[in-house]
Formats: C-alpha cells, sequence, structure tokens
C-alpha cells in the first residue's frame, strides 16, 4: 500500500512540476506569436472577376495561377484563370515569428529540465518526490524539443541529441555512486550499533 501510495504522489509530483515548467516559461518569456496579430487586419476585397496578379500582389497577396482540382472551393474568391492568396505575406511573416519563438523556448526547455533532473535526483532523498521532479523535467525537455524539432536541421538534433545523452549518463554514474555510498554508509553505521551493543 505504501508503495502505491509513493507511485501516484510520485505521478502528481511529475505533473505539476512539468506545468510550473511548461506554463512558467510560457508566462515569463512572451506570448507566442498568433495569427491575429499578423493577418488580423487584412480583409479580402470582395469578389471581383476582372481581378489581375498586378491588383493582387499591390494588395500583399499572391497570385496562384493555376487551381486544378475544382472538387473543394478554392481559399480566396478569384478569377477561373487562378486565385489571389490576400493572406500570403502575413503568413509568411507568422512562419518566421513562430519558428524563432518555438527556438527560443527550446533553448530555453533545456536547462530548466536538466536542472530540474539534477535537483530531483540530488537534493531529494525521498524517492517518490526526486522521481517525480526528475519525470518533470523529462517532460519539459520533451515540450521543448516538440516545439522546435521540425524546424531543426540534422545537425542541430544530433548535436542536442549528443549533449543530452552524455549530461544524463554522467547523472546516473554520479547517482549510482551517491546510492552506493549511502548504502555503504548505512551498513557500517548498523554494525557500528551492534558493537556497541555488545
Amino acid at each position: 500500500m505504501f508503495r502505491i501510495k509513493n507511485f501516484i504522489i510520485g505521478i502528481a509530483i511529475m505533473i505539476l512540476t512539468s506545468f510550473v515548467a511548461i506554463y512558467g516559461i510560457q508566462t515569463f518569456y512572451q506570448e507566442e506569436p498568433a495569427w491575429e496579430n499578423y493577418c488580423g487586419n487584412i480583409t479580402s476585397p470582395p469578389y471581383e472577376l476582372n481581378i489581375t496578379s498586378q491588383q493582387c500582389e499591390s494588395l500583399g497577396g499572391k497570385w496562384n495561377p493555376t487551381y486544378i482540382d475544382r472538387t473543394y472551393p478554392v481559399p480566396v474568391k478569384g478569377t477561373p484563370e487562378g486565385y489571389c492568396d490576400y493572406y500570403y505575406e502575413c503568413n509568411q511573416k507568422l512562419t518566421e515569428a513562430q519558428k524563432i519563438f518555438s527556438k527560443n523556448v527550446f533553448l530555453i526547455s533545456v536547462p530548466v529540465g536538466v536542472i530540474l533532473i539534477i535537483i530531483g535526483g540530488a537534493l531529494f532523498g525521498l524517492e517518490s518526490v526526486g522521481a517525480g521532479i526528475m519525470l518533470g523535467g523529462i517532460i519539459t525537455l520533451i515540450y521543448g524539443a516538440s516545439r522546435y524539432w521540425p524546424n531543426a536541421g540534422n545537425k542541430f538534433k544530433f548535436g542536442i541529441s549528443l549533449v543530452g545523452l552524455i549530461i544524463v549518463i554522467i547523472l546516473a554514474y554520479w547517482l549510482n555512486k551517491k546510492m552506493s555510498e549511502e548504502k555503504s554508509k548505512g551498513k557500517w553505521n548498523s554494525f557500528v550499533d551492534r558493537f556497541k551493543r555488545k
């Protein structure tokens, strides 16, 4: 029963730790770029049969000369020769801003996650608390990686994965050494106590 309670407490600590880290990053860094801030003030002009590519580009749009599949409605009303995507330029700016935001969130999440893993492994003797905080750190790392991973290059992915692997291996060796020392001290103390009783 005691182990089940510890397991549940560890899961709760893991979830809450990851929530604190993730929402803390979102709160104190900056708001995510939103479509309304980039394209919300753009209104497409009324349907015009004679709109041209020059008129489309002058409005900040992108002219698409063909739209082959007529089984679905065109994205923006236009002529049979093509259509004007009035949101092209603002969508490009929005996409670029989202990439930069995701990269920065990733670069913040990595050290936060690593610090949580170290804190959970080093400072908390109670197993459920330490394990919960460490798992919360791992979830924070996964959150940051998932935000930027699709936009990252292979070299960047390799470098970050290698650094993360090295850190985890070093931490594992350090924790095992610490636990072995604590067990040895415990055995020695119990031996001393028995000797004193005699």
